[in-house]
């Protein structure tokens, strides 16, 4: 069975999307005309590659061990001048002294297998249709 995500508008520029018995709160930030109530889209998807990553990076060390306390991903974006788009993303993994030093690059290598990540490389194909409900 498809996963199915309902959107439905809550007011003002909030948008609500329903999936797995889960809700997601979106909004407009107060200068593109919303409350700022919650994130905007665009910023969940900037999250979801960080997250992403991070699920790679924990269960790396949880299946050798390795503690993730004081385990850090920093995430930044640079974007085109011209045309405001995402241009990079750069992610900065810092893990605390006594980070078994032979893992390091190995979590360089595991956080690009982000699942996220890799969609974005190989986009999937949009169709989009507007219909009225029977």
């Amino acid at each position: 069975m498809a996963l199915e995500i309902v959107v439905t508008p809550e007011g003002g520029k909030r948008i609500d999307a329903r999936f797995l018995g889960f809700t997601v709160h979106t909004d407009q930030s107060v200068e593109g005309g919303g409350e700022g109530s919650a994130p905007e889209p665009f910023m969940y998807f900037l999250a979801s590659l960080a997250t992403c990553a991070g699920i790679y990076v924990v269960g790396f060390c949880q299946a050798r061990d390795i503690p993730t306390a004081g385990i850090r991903l920093v995430q930044s974006h640079t974007f085109d001048e011209k045309t405001g788009s995402l241009a990079r993303v750069k992610l900065d993994i810092e893990v605390p002294p006594g980070f078994p030093e032979k893992y390091v690059k190995a979590l360089e290598r595991v956080a690009a297998k982000c699942t996220v990540k890799r969609t974005i490389e190989s986009p999937p194909a949009f169709d989009i249709e507007a219909k009225i409900r029977a």
